[in-house]
């Protein structure tokens, strides 16, 4: 070690031994401004830590074991208090609600795996009905599926809001999925509601739609082949299952599909319980 430096110090070798941390990994929170050196020589660049140091270096260790992104990780760290363990409470309970999904989705592919998707989709009341044609509003966003149930929240919303000047809103919103949404694909995603007044509509979406890729578009007369579904099957994946059985029954029935598929939210979702019908599956059918 330099004369210069203080023999307080630790080399990152000693630090990292002491940290359990390897000096690959140290040098990259270096660089993330995670956890810096308090020394670093000017002429041979080596870097020298405090031993006092060592606790923050197992923290951000033991955060990463929980694979929290280092992003995160910066903002535990630099935290205090109570406000450093609410930012870790958040993060781990949204760790839980991904896996507890994760969970149903192991169980609906065993059930395929084995043969045992039959039953599953049995569960599930497949109808028809004729829809009428409609005028709709429309905001149109590509969307990965985390970030899809508060746009399609947001978007209708605003969507209906604006029906006001519309001629009110005729019908239940829907939202239609015009390529497939997942963590690797992004869709579009189309959320729509009808309205009464053509031409207002096609005035406001010239005035104020733009800045929401929304667009006025008519809705032609349609067949739907749909299942109705609870609150709680809304959420993914226990929806795929909901999708698979309309298309399953559509196959057997002979019917060809006639569009993109959509969900119909007909209640409404924020008095709804779990257990609560709010949202029809649905396929255009020919």
């Amino acid at each position: 070690m330099d004369e210069g430096v203080d023999e307080e110090l630790l080399t990152i070798g000693a630090f990292a031994a002491r940290a359990r941390l390897s000096a690959k990994a140290l040098r990259l929170y270096d660089r993330l401004g995670l956890l810096v050196p308090a020394h670093v020589d000017e002429v041979s660049g080596y870097r020298y830590y405090r031993a006092s140091q060592t606790g923050r270096a197992r923290l951000v260790a033991l955060l990463r074991q929980l694979d929290m992104p280092l992003s995160l990780v910066a903002d535990v760290v630099g935290a205090e208090g109570a406000e450093a363990s609410d930012r870790l409470t958040a993060y781990w309970a949204d760790v839980e609600t991904r896996v507890a999904g994760q969970r149903t989705l192991a169980e609906y592919l065993r059930g395929r795996l084995s043969g045992r998707s039959s039953d599953m989709y049995g569960k599930f009341v497949v109808e028809t009905v004729d829809v009428a044609e409609q005028v709709v509003i429309t905001e149109t966003r590509h969307t990965l599926a985390d970030e899809l149930p508060p746009w399609i929240e947001a978007s209708l919303n605003r969507l209906e809001c604006a029906a006001r000047e519309c001629g009110g809103v005729t019908g239940a919103p829907f939202v239609v999925y015009h390529a497939e949404v997942s963590m690797e694909s992004d869709g579009p995603a189309e959320s729509c509601v009808p309205v009464a007044d053509e031409a207002a509509a096609r005035a406001w979406a010239e005035a104020r739609g733009r800045s929401w890729d929304t667009k006025v578009r008519v809705e032609p007369a349609q067949r739907l082949a749909y299942t109705r579904i609870t609150k709680a099957q809304v959420a993914h994946p226990q929806i795929l299952a909901a999708f698979e059985a309309v298309e399953q029954w559509m196959a057997e029935q002979g019917l060809r599909h006639a569009g993109p598929c959509r969900e119909v939210y007909f209640a409404d979702w924020e008095a709804a319980g779990p257990q609560d019908a709010v949202c029809d599956v649905a396929f255009p059918v020919r």
